[in-house]
């Protein structure tokens, strides 16, 4: 089948204005976006920018937003967004990041967001004799679910409180932090109460659950979220 790739461009070493560029390709309904992306580049235009890596849904890097949702290039296939010869499928970069060139996106403030939740371990105690700590499966049941994040950015660009909300540390950073608070290694909340107890922070969230919409790996955002706001609340009762 023949589908036409309406993607976003834009260059701005070049020019502040972008535009949109149409693109007929030769597909099969199980071929993946991001082949059609690779065709592109290789045959018919090489100066497209994207980015990829390993092209199986690992790394998180070909996130984009697809006929207006955010999805990665390298599981989602033609069929899914295009029934008929001849239709076209919108290809943009993720929103609230700054467009380095077409589909690349500035990842600079969204990482250091992520970094702010300090996401490593912070033991509770010195390692056993055995130099590892042991964890039940109902501990690592509790973090199970956020350890799956590939911070592909998806839920960044589409939550609606950072379009309004530039300081918002954004749902993959809350996601992160989660997983060490209920981390039974870890140290926890009280160590980031004042990162996470923050109006930037937890707060910030409306419980929109668009980032629980498009996460490619089908990870309970918003609950995770709510989760780490009952948890501050538990600990500064606590507290009194």
């Amino acid at each position: 089948m023949n589908v036409r790739l309406d993607i976003y461009r834009h260059n701005p070493e070049y020019s502040n204005d972008s535009r949109r560029q149409t693109y007929s390709v030769e597909v099969q309904p199980t071929d993946r976006i991001l082949d059609a992306l690779m065709y592109i580049s290789r045959n018919v235009d090489g100066t497209l920018a994207f980015r990829k890596s390993c092209a199986h849904g690992v790394c998180g890097s070909d996130a984009m937003r697809i006929s207006g949702k955010e999805r990665l290039a390298c599981k989602t296939l033609i069929g899914e967004v295009v029934e008929n010869d001849g239709d076209t499928i919108t290809i943009d970069p993720l929103n609230n990041m700054k467009i380095q060139k077409d589909l690349m996106v500035d990842q600079t403030e969204f990482l250091m967001k992520f970094r702010s939740v300090e996401p490593f371990l912070k033991p509770r105690e010195a390692p056993p004799d055995s130099a590892e700590y042991i964890q039940s499966p109902e501990a690592r049941n509790l973090i199970d679910e956020a350890t799956k994040c590939i911070n592909c950015g998806a839920c960044y660009s589409a939550c609606p409180v950072l379009a309004a909300k530039q300081n918002f540390i954004g749902p993959a950073a809350l996601v992160t932090a989660a997983r060490f608070v209920f981390d039974s290694r870890d140290k926890g909340l009280p160590d980031r109460l004042k990162i996470l107890n923050h109006p930037d922070a937890v707060w910030s969230c409306k419980n929109h659950f668009n980032c629980t919409k498009v996460c490619p790996k089908g990870i309970k955002v918003t609950k995770l979220i709510n989760l780490l706001k009952r948890a501050i609340r538990n600990e500064l009762e606590n507290k009194t």
